[in-house]
């Protein structure tokens, strides 16, 4: 007899997740647009490529140590507080560093931004798990995901408009549209007390009820989720974003290889954007194993081969299918945190300990493939970093896999997907 394909309406996405998303557009348009000369308006202050580079890995770095007392922060203060601080936070960090004056005070300033980074980072993932409809929790990380992958694809083509106008004019720009944004959820989120409401006591205020560490690292699909967390950090930004555009370098030489690397970068959003028009809605109606296994071994696969596989053709294929496994990967693997999270509950510590991991990938994963790359070849770097981030395959095959493909919170939370 055939399935018969359920006809039940899809709950609507809740306003504050909707202000949310436009306030993530806003944020990554932002950072699109001072992303790509961030390392030259380093180079402005007499250092070197080196020294350049530190100033992009101190906002990861303050990212990653901050995470644990933003994960307390939300706990205690609640999430559109320490959303609004943070965004706040990196808002004068980057006014700031349209100003300064030396490279010290640049370090210093892209370091407060990190920060800040984290802290509405954490707020907002845990806004989604506390207010998403349990059916409608992939829909809504594929979604999220998506408004920053706009806000990337854009701003640097608008950071090319400007640059006629010098290095600085986009700090202001973007530290103004952070503004904006803060504005925009504080007088939307941050005086709703009925945020913090309890949904299953009709309303009733209640303390909301914060999920510990502890309870988090029970279950198998949050420790799971930990290790697919450090295996995508550790590809998909660190050796995406800072190898790749150096292996293109050495492999087309200085005329080609910057274009090389440019374009492999835009095709991957270009997979990415592909995957999440259906990724979230895939995940939410077969479950979060299945498109984590899938996504993160197209991810890793992709990238391995690129050591290989080094013309023109298989770097722009290979990039577009890296991108497709990452949008595939990245919503299931938000969702099932959230399923592990809750509806009603505040998840700022559980999400500070899977963005610490994610972080991590992204920091130490560069230095030790760079290392490789210059000890013995691209390619052997390439592969060691694969097969290293194997471990969030394997940790997600041993997750058992539920009958239902959504989790029904507390009931499912100790499952995986």
């Amino acid at each position: 007899m055939p399935r018969l394909r359920s006809t039940k309406p899809r709950p609507p996405i809740p306003r504050e997740i909707g202000i949310l998303l436009v306030a993530a557009f806003i944020i990554a348009l932002g950072f699109g647009l001072i992303a790509p000369i961030l390392p030259q308006y380093a180079v402005s202050f007499d250092v070197g490529a080196a020294a350049a580079s530190v100033i992009v890995s101190i906002f990861a770095f303050t990212r990653l140590i901050f995470a644990p007392v933003a994960g307390v922060l939300v706990g205690k203060l609640g999430e559109p507080r320490i959303y609004v601080t943070g965004v706040l936070l990196v808002a004068v960090s980057t006014l700031l560093c349209a100003v300064v004056q030396d490279y010290t005070q640049l370090l210093i300033a892209r370091g407060l931004g990190g920060f800040g980074s984290t802290m509405f980072t954490i707020s907002a993932m845990a806004l989604i798990a506390r207010l998403a409809p349990n059916e409608s929790r992939g829909r809504i990380s594929g979604m999220y995901a998506g408004s920053f992958l706009l806000g990337n694809v854009i701003g640097p083509v608008l950071g090319s408009l400007l640059a006629p106008f010098g290095m600085r004019i986009p700090f202001v720009i973007y530290g103004t549209a952070l503004v904006i944004a803060a504005a925009v959820v504080y007088f939307a989120l941050g005086r709703r007390r009925d945020l913090d409401k309890d949904p299953a006591k009709n309303g009733a205020a209640s303390a909301v009820e914060v999920v510990t560490t502890r309870e988090a690292l029970s279950s198998p699909a949050y420790r799971a989720a930990l290790a697919s967390g450090f295996s995508y950090g550790w590809m998909a930004f660190g050796i995406r974003t800072s190898m790749i555009p150096l292996f293109a370098l050495a492999v087309f030489g200085e005329d080609l290889g910057p274009k090389v690397a440019g374009v492999s970068l835009a095709i991957f959003a270009v997979g990415n954007g592909i995957a999440l028009t259906f990724s979230g809605k895939l995940t939410d109606r077969i479950g979060r194993k299945i498109p984590i296994l899938v996504g993160m071994t197209v991810l890793l696969g992709s990238i391995v081969a690129m050591g290989y596989f080094t013309s023109l053709a298989g770097f722009i294929i290979l990039s577009v299918l890296a991108g497709f496994g990452g949008g595939i990967l990245g919503p299931a693997q938000q969702a099932a945190v959230a399923d592990v999270i809750g509806s009603g509950r505040n998840g700022g510590k559980a999400l500070a300990g899977f963005q610490m991991f994610t972080d991590l990938g992204a920091i130490i994963g560069p230095l030790i493939a760079g290392a490789m790359a210059d000890a013995i070849s691209y390619q052997v770097a390439l592969s060691a970093s694969g097969a290293a981030c194997l471990v969030g395959v394997v940790a997600w095959l041993l997750v058992p896999k539920t009958i239902r493909p959504v989790a029904v919170d507390a009931e499912n939370a100790n499952q995986g997907k």
